[in-house]
């Protein structure tokens, strides 16, 4: 189901506001419990050592245990809340995160794998311990004043450290985003590149290609690691550096307090309980520099998301329920271009199907028959012109009408995880008939029926328990499932032996004798028997449309004249070449 609008990472944390309001309250009562403990060192300095009051220590023991009690709980609060937070954003963000892959898909041409893993950086930096620091360090003016209070000696070593942390925190946010600009990116690709090789294991093995591939692949997975690496040590060379400021800045407020205490100026309680409230107010500018490279991967991770999020969103129109369509399709000056690319792929193409009628789309390879395919069954989206079906623009319908209305049979076969019965229906609730009639259709019932479990066999991943031909069949049938108005078959027999072939033609004659219009991609001319119009294309470029007859005799009188044999590309004798657009 379409939605109209899709929720943005900027205004999930607009409505998570009670949630960050509840980890703000509960982190300012626990930097106040914390002070329970320098506060019981200063009583027990300043009077139960001085007086012998056993009593009193006894109390003070008992209230700062029971303080600390309560920190412990609260800090176990922050945390669940915190965790409940990431749980909201990944449940809230989760399904317009897919949307937006899938709605980029329809317009860059590419799939969009990095906001899933955007996705999952954002919750886990925003439920998890590092965020903590960053909510402690609101707190640290707090501390401050108490040690201005104390004395004013103390409050300005403590502010000086303070100020000094604060430039090294900047310093590493400048360093660490330099070193870190691009990781993101070139994970994605070897994410890319290792799921590829892992696809292609037999032709990696069979060609010979393993250490070509490995050498690849380890080239990248260095550079990555040695980017990692200077991150990584850039940033412990800073957090050492803290470190030493903090745990010097503690020994001379130690030192100068023990000054202060000869002077008589300050107890020698508060001299203890100066250096602990300091250590306290230190530490989360501290541990946020630990947790910096987490910070910027969340606020990329955010940024990235609000960014493609709302540019689905401006590009969004709701969707019309409409009547049947009788099928009739329309390109309109239709252009397409991957984003960011300079030379289109498609070029002005302008083309009517008329409704029940079978057109054949031939052509060189990378002429644009793939891309046309992509674009008429709205998997992607002309960057100019449009694409309708019986006037309506292809985007502009409902998904779960054209789910119903077109059928698809891409050039590049994926089956799902799941059963033969899952992927004819399309994961539909469908009754046994109707996914026994389109594999009937599509000519692949006998072949089902042979497979273990018949219609219940699991496929596994991207159906690699079949064979080239057994899944081109069997995703036929799941095109042609459901009686579709349009079906769209892009190098349907690439995979096929003559028998197969025989059952498409079938396929083909039978949907064009419903009334479906039909519109498919062949080098090989032994299937365009029940074909009505042949479109020719070349350079992304509309070359030719006419009847069948009429284009074949004018492609052979072209060849003819070029001193060839055949009007068809080489692949058209046979060879089976799927050819690529």
């Amino acid at each position: 189901m379409q939605t109209s609008k899709t929720t943005t990472a900027q205004t999930l944390l607009q409505q998570s506001r009670y949630g960050v309001v509840f980890v703000l309250v509960t982190s300012f009562v626990i930097n106040i419990l914390v002070l329970a403990s320098p506060l019981y060192m200063q009583q027990v300095f300043d009077r139960v050592v001085q007086t012998h009051h056993y009593a009193t220590l006894a109390y003070l023991t008992l209230l700062t245990v029971f303080a600390l009690g309560v920190l412990g709980a609260l800090d176990a609060l922050r945390g669940i809340g915190l965790a409940r937070i990431g749980h909201w954003i990944d449940d809230s963000l989760r399904m317009a995160v897919m949307f937006t892959a899938l709605h980029h898909a329809r317009t860059d041409g590419r799939l969009n794998n990095q906001v899933i893993g955007d996705l999952s950086t954002l919750r886990a930096f925003a439920g998890g311990q590092q965020i903590v620091p960053f909510f402690d360090a609101i707190w640290v003016p707090l501390f401050l004043l108490l040690m201005f209070v104390m004395h004013p000696w103390l409050g300005a070593i403590g502010l000086l450290a303070a100020v000094a942390l604060f430039g090294l925190a900047v310093w590493n946010d400048i360093g660490m985003r330099r070193r870190l600009q691009g990781l993101s990116e070139a994970h994605n690709e070897l994410a890319a590149f290792s799921a590829t090789a892992l696809r292609s294991a037999d032709v990696i093995h069979g060609m010979g290609m393993f250490d070509e591939v490995m050498g690849r692949y380890r080239r990248n997975a260095v550079k990555i690691a040695e980017t990692s690496q200077a991150a990584a040590d850039f940033g412990a060379k800073l957090g050492g550096l803290s470190k030493f400021l903090r745990i010097t800045v503690q020994v001379a407020v130690l030192g100068i307090g023990a000054v202060l205490v000869i002077h008589s100026e300050i107890t020698s309680g508060s001299m203890i309980a100066a250096s602990i409230i300091l250590g306290r107010a230190l530490a989360p500018v501290e541990q946020s520099m630990a947790s910096w490279r987490a910070f910027i991967s969340a606020s990329e991770a955010y940024n990235r998301l609000n960014d493609l999020i709302a540019r689905a969103d401006a590009n969004l129109v709701a969707p019309t329920k409409l009547p049947e369509p009788q099928g009739i399709v329309t390109v309109e000056n239709a252009s397409f271009k991957f984003s960011g690319g300079d030379r289109p792929i498609l070029r002005s193409v302008s083309l009517t199907v008329p409704a029940g009628s079978v057109l054949a789309l031939v052509g060189p390879s990378a002429s644009g028959k793939s891309t046309l395919c992509k674009m008429i069954v709205g998997s992607w989206l002309p960057s100019a012109g449009h694409v309708r079906l019986d006037g309506a623009q292809i985007q502009h319908i409902d998904r779960g009408q054209i789910s119903e209305w077109v059928g698809y049979l891409p050039q590049a076969i994926e089956l799902f995880n799941g059963s033969v019965q899952d992927n004819i229906s399309r994961f539909k609730n469908a009754d046994d008939e109707a996914i026994v009639e389109a594999a009937k259709l599509a000519g692949c019932h006998d072949l089902i029926l042979r497979l273990p479990s018949g219609y219940a066999s699991e496929l596994g991943e991207s159906g690699g328990n079949l064979s080239g031909g057994q899944k081109q069949r069997i995703a036929l049938a799941r095109a042609v499932f459901g009686k579709p108005r349009v079906v769209v078959l892009d190098e349907p027999n690439s995979n096929l032996d003559s028998e197969g072939e025989a059952a498409l033609v079938g396929a083909i004659v039978a949907l064009k004798n419903r009334g479906t219009t039909v519109i498919l991609v062949s080098h090989r001319l032994s299937i365009l028997s029940p074909v009505d119009v042949i479109a020719v294309m070349r350079d992304g470029a509309l070359d030719m449309v006419g009847e069948r007859e009429a284009v074949l005799q004018e492609l052979t009188g072209r060849a003819a004249r070029a001193g060839q044999q055949t009007p068809m590309p080489a692949a058209a004798r046979g060879a089976g070449t799927p050819g690529s657009a």
